[in-house]
């Protein structure tokens, strides 16, 4: 077909890709002079209703479907009883090719490019259409960085009934194809999350999660082999994007995250974690354009480079040894107790008249916003580990009565003191308590301004659910620990 000028304007130049349904060609647009691409169905596919009306779909589908991270549709029309639909020309490469050469990408360009995605298909499931192929193939990248979500050919409406048979059809690539597509179930947006979690446990790793030799081979993993941790190939993937793509890539759509939107959440957080780790890579920001150079730590010091290749082993052991030994004595020492070696915040004594009362993050708190402040994260207010953090939004002028996160003791307990930590220190806040999780907050500290650590002294008691209450900020706010005692 190359030469054919379609519908008397798209002159055919050549074949861009090919799939199992349609081929993509490069055109040129002869009345507005511009390079567009162009699909066309199958000549073997053309004289079949579905496949014919799954191609017009897609052209309705994608034509509602105005967004930056969505390829935009330009026309259709019909050439000697061939389907086809005209779409932007994107110039640069699909994702896939990206990986074929640099392999693993540095894990914030990864999730830079996920995050461009994961609006996209949030666009795309608000208008009620869900991917069903989301794979790096069907993600584009132009010469600014940009992602685009492209080949919506089996996209379907989120409505339950949309005129096409689905139980049973088994559409999709393997690789990256939901536990529920793949056993012919419904899917939903949720299904689009686990495949972009593929998508992006793939950037990192540079494989898919799942391989085999053939497709019900893969399907079947995807079904019931446990998900892999991406920490096993990447160590220096943090904990929290391990667990992020976990969740998304739960068997059960109903152990996911809620929304695309929580996934982008978690996503943003995880983002945030990696801006402040060293990585010798410069790392490429698509949002923006910007490329960030971030140095690569210098060498050790000269005695200390010494001493690491010189030492013996048994004598460079003894002396780690006796350095362990050194400061668990003095931690004892100065109150600590072994609390302090271990983070626990569980029911043992630390330094103060009261015991240690464990709390559980429970929830978000904005009743007079949107409902909803990054849930995703919530456990990570009371995990024992000072690195992760709840985290607000991100707010330019804080007008709303407040915002904060919910902890439950689990029991009404009398709690005498709660110490909040943060890397974000300066937002004020202050303590409420409840014996409902939503809502009924009683105040029951003073307002303080948060610095790296503040203990809030409690009044009145016999409360399960207690409210780090955030009333005014710059920013956002991080709440990384909070510890309570009776």
């Amino acid at each position: 077909m190359i030469g054919q000028q379609l519908a008397g304007r798209y002159e055919l130049q050549d074949v861009a890709g090919s799939g199992g349904m349609s081929s993509v060609y490069r055109a040129r647009d002869t009345v507005l002079e511009r390079t567009v691409a162009i699909k066309i169905l199958h000549d073997h596919f053309s004289g079949d209703p579905e496949y014919v009306e799954r191609f017009r779909r897609e052209a309705r589908a994608l034509a509602q479907l105005n967004h930056p991270n969505i390829v935009t549709v330009i026309d259709r029309g019909e050439f000697e009883g061939r389907q086809f639909i005209v779409f932007e020309h994107v110039d640069g490469q699909n994702l896939k090719e990206l990986i074929a050469r640099e392999g693993q990408l540095p894990v914030d360009q990864a999730l830079a490019l996920v995050h461009q995605v994961a609006r996209g298909l949030a666009f795309a499931h608000d208008h009620g259409v869900v991917h069903r192929d989301v794979k790096p193939q069907n993600v584009l990248i132009d010469e600014d960085g940009v992602a685009k979500v492209t080949d919506f050919g089996i996209a379907r409406s989120l409505e339950p009934a949309d005129g096409l048979t689905e139980t049973g059809a088994l559409l999709g690539t393997s690789e990256y194809i939901a536990p529920e597509q793949a056993s012919g179930n419904r899917v939903d947006e949720r299904s689009d999350q686990y495949s972009l979690a593929t998508v992006l446990y793939e950037l990192l790793t540079g494989e898919p999660p799942y391989t085999g030799d053939n497709f019900m081979a893969v399907a079947m993993k995807h079904i019931q082999a446990p998900v892999p941790s991406v920490r096993d190939t990447r160590p220096d993937v943090s904990p929290r994007l391990d667990a992020i793509i976990s969740r998304a890539m739960a068997k059960r759509p109903e152990d996911r995250f809620p929304t695309t939107e929580a996934m982008m959440a978690a996503l943003e957080a995880a983002r945030a974690d990696s801006d402040g780790v060293p990585t010798p890579t410069p790392v490429a920001k698509p949002d923006d354009g910007a490329t960030e150079s971030i140095p690569v730590p210098g060498p050790l010091p000269p005695a200390i480079e010494r001493s690491r290749k010189g030492f013996p082993l048994p004598i460079l052991l003894a002396l780690i040894a006796v350095g362990i030994a050194a400061l668990v004595l003095a931690l004892i020492i100065a109150g600590g107790g072994t609390d302090s070696l271990t983070g626990d915040g569980g029911d043992g004594g630390s330094g103060g008249s009261g015991d240690r009362v464990r709390l559980v993050g429970f929830s978000d708190f904005d009743p007079a916003g949107d409902d909803t402040e990054h849930p995703e994260v919530v456990p990570a207010a009371t995990d024992g580990e000072a690195s992760t953090y709840w985290t607000s939004e991100t707010y330019s002028s804080f007008d709303k009565e407040g915002v904060g996160i919910v902890l439950d003791a689990k029991s009404s307990v009398d709690l005498s003191q709660l110490t909040v930590s943060t890397d974000t220190p300066g937002y004020t806040a202050v303590i409420e308590a409840s014996n409902r999780s939503d809502g009924g907050f009683k105040v029951v500290s003073d307002s303080q301004t948060v610095e790296a650590s503040t203990t809030f002294d409690l009044k009145g008691g016999g409360y399960r659910y207690y409210l780090v209450w955030i009333t005014s900020l710059d920013g956002r706010a991080h709440v990384n620990e909070v510890k309570a005692k009776n």
